[in-house]
């Protein structure tokens, strides 16, 4: 996935939009996040680790009036229009400038209920911000270096001798991405239920060849995820979603956001749409197995909880200092005014990641100069135009309260007329 979801079609690379879910992207995985791809050979000639984008800006937000709430409300309406969304819930909060929280449309399409700002979400690709949180704390305890090579963790991983931990977070492997696997996809699309393990996904991915060498290029890839999540219980020793819950969650305070070990849902929740199905028919995928995503897109959480955790991921409050900047040093996308850290993107000043999965989609970002946050959640991934819907709806947004910082940068879709 991108930096947005875990697709199943869709790369998510690793920056803006989640998984990343940014630019039209190809195939991502549970965390499908739409992210940038591949970094084109100029950008990745340039691919040594630069300053965030946002290091040294200065930004306004525009006060969250009366006047400027309509203005959202019918920005995020259009969107919703044009993309078929069922439901979506954003949040807008700056210091000083005020706040917004408004759900549009419905959580359930059978019964009309209407979505709130309170219900559960599958998170897709913002999972690998835990996972990447989760090795980072180990790094903090002396337990594992960054530039350690995956072969010492994990055997049988291709170039697994030369592919560090670092270029695993970083998305700059050059592992193929287990979702995007034909064999993969037409199982997933059969047996949306059935539970997948993590040496599965690795064997959908090793049985291609590697893309590039070892940092010379970016390209999201689910794989890099599962690998780390493999890392993080073999020091450990426990399993990857106890770490998060202990390790993570506890420390940050979120008491809404879980790993789950079955396809079963947090009350109150929203139910998901995709049309990632064999037919291309948009179903009700609320229920399915989102262990193909594990390390890189298995979590569920809520508004309230991304808001905090946002936060909290931009300003490295659970790690030192030291590691956190080596988190935050990006490296180029395939999309201007965006590069991507460990774990996590800076795109036009918003730091933080997307995630997309079957059926959801969110936006959770931190924009340092105005000390404000960003949150989108909604209850489909069904692209419009080649576009992932929380993309739309954080340039919609986005274009209204920080126009010097409007996410992702790209050219948007232009809206439809008659």
């Amino acid at each position: 996935m991108k930096p947005t979801h875990l697709r199943l079609r869709r790369a998510c690379a690793a920056a803006a939009a989640t998984g990343v879910l940014i630019a039209p992207a190809a195939a991502g995985s549970a965390s499908a996040a739409s992210v940038p791809g591949r970094s084109t050979p100029a950008a990745a000639a340039a691919a040594t680790p630069t300053p965030s984008p946002s290091a040294n800006a200065v930004t306004g937000f525009t006060p969250l009036t009366p006047a400027v709430a309509a203005q959202l409300d019918e920005a995020v309406r259009r969107v919703m229009r044009e993309a078929q969304v069922p439901g979506v819930t954003v949040g807008l909060w700056a210091p000083g400038k005020g706040s917004y929280v408004r759900s549009f449309g419905v959580a359930d399409k059978a019964t009309g209920a209407p979505m709130a700002p309170d219900l559960h979400v599958r998170i897709g690709s913002e999972t690998k911000t835990f996972t990447v949180t989760a090795l980072l704390q180990l790094v903090d305890q002396g337990k594992v270096g960054l530039d350690d090579h995956i072969g010492a963790y994990v055997t049988g991983v291709p170039n697994g001798d030369r592919i560090t931990l670092r270029e695993l977070a970083g998305m700059r492997s050059g592992l193929f991405n287990y979702s995007m696997d034909g064999d993969f996809i037409t199982q997933l699309e059969a047996h949306p239920e059935k539970y997948v393990s993590p040496r599965q996904l690795l064997d959908y991915s090793f049985k291609h060849p590697v893309q590039f060498e070892p940092g010379a290029e970016f390209d999201y890839s689910n794989t890099n995820l599962i690998l780390l999540g493999l890392v993080v219980e073999k020091i450990t020793g426990r399993p990857l979603h106890e770490v998060i819950t202990q390790d993570v969650l506890g420390p940050a305070g979120l008491r809404s956001t879980v790993f789950p070990t079955s396809p079963a849902l947090p009350v109150p929740y929203a139910h998901g749409y995709t049309d990632q199905t064999a037919s291309g028919k948009a179903v009700d995928s609320t229920h399915w197995n989102p262990s193909w995503g594990w390390a890189a897109g298995e979590m569920v959480s809520d508004l309230q909880d991304l808001r905090s955790w946002a936060r909290t991921l931009a300003t490295g409050t659970l790690l030192k200092p030291a590691t956190q900047a080596e988190r935050l040093k990006t490296t180029p996308m395939d999309i201007p005014g965006a590069g991507y850290g460990l774990g996590i993107f800076d795109v036009q000043g918003w730091i933080g990641h997307n995630g997309s999965i079957p059926g959801y989609e969110v936006l959770a970002v931190y924009l340092p100069s105005a000390r404000a946050t960003m949150v989108i959640v909604l209850n489909t991934d069904s692209q419009y135009k080649g576009q992932e819907p929380s993309t739309l709806f954080g340039e919609a947004v986005t274009s209204i309260v920080t126009p010097d910082h409007v996410y992702p940068g790209h050219k948007p879709v232009a809206p439809e007329t008659g």
